[in-house]
């Protein structure tokens, strides 16, 4: 089994399709950054719909050096430390492994401001637990 597929297997255990509705519904209106732009987000992007997501970019490390109106997957691009410019209501991370990411985030770059940092999919606690301690 691809990479791919494990990650596509993994999103249809967890719900990930009645999750996003929730996550849309909540947040219809709000100003997104997707932060996070690897294979994972990529699977999603190319087998869900996002489009009732107000997205105004999308963020990852290896867009630190991006070109100006550089888009990925038709999103703006953006370095991590541009997202207080577009000035987001939330970040959802689009990462498999997410809490480290968060934890930066509140401590490295966002902390005493109002922007929300959540993770877009939703695990097992089991699983959040695992990752928690590794």
């Amino acid at each position: 089994m691809t990479e791919t597929e494990e990650h596509i297997e993994y999103l249809k255990k967890i719900g990930f399709e009645k999750h996003l509705k929730k996550v849309t519904k909540k947040l219809k209106n709000k100003r997104i950054v997707l932060y996070g732009a690897g294979t994972f987000f990529k699977v999603i992007y190319d087998n869900y719909d996002l489009s009732e997501l107000n997205v105004v970019a999308i963020s990852d490390k290896k867009f630190e050096d991006h070109e100006e109106n550089e888009e990925f997957c038709g999103y703006k691009v953006i370095a991590p430390q541009e997202i207080k410019a577009v000035n987001p209501d939330y970040i959802l991370v689009s990462t498999l492994k997410f809490v480290r990411i968060i934890e930066n985030f509140y401590a490295d770059l966002f902390e005493g401001s109002k922007i929300k940092i959540k993770p877009l999919i939703k695990k097992p606690l089991k699983e959040l637990w695992l990752e928690f301690r590794s």
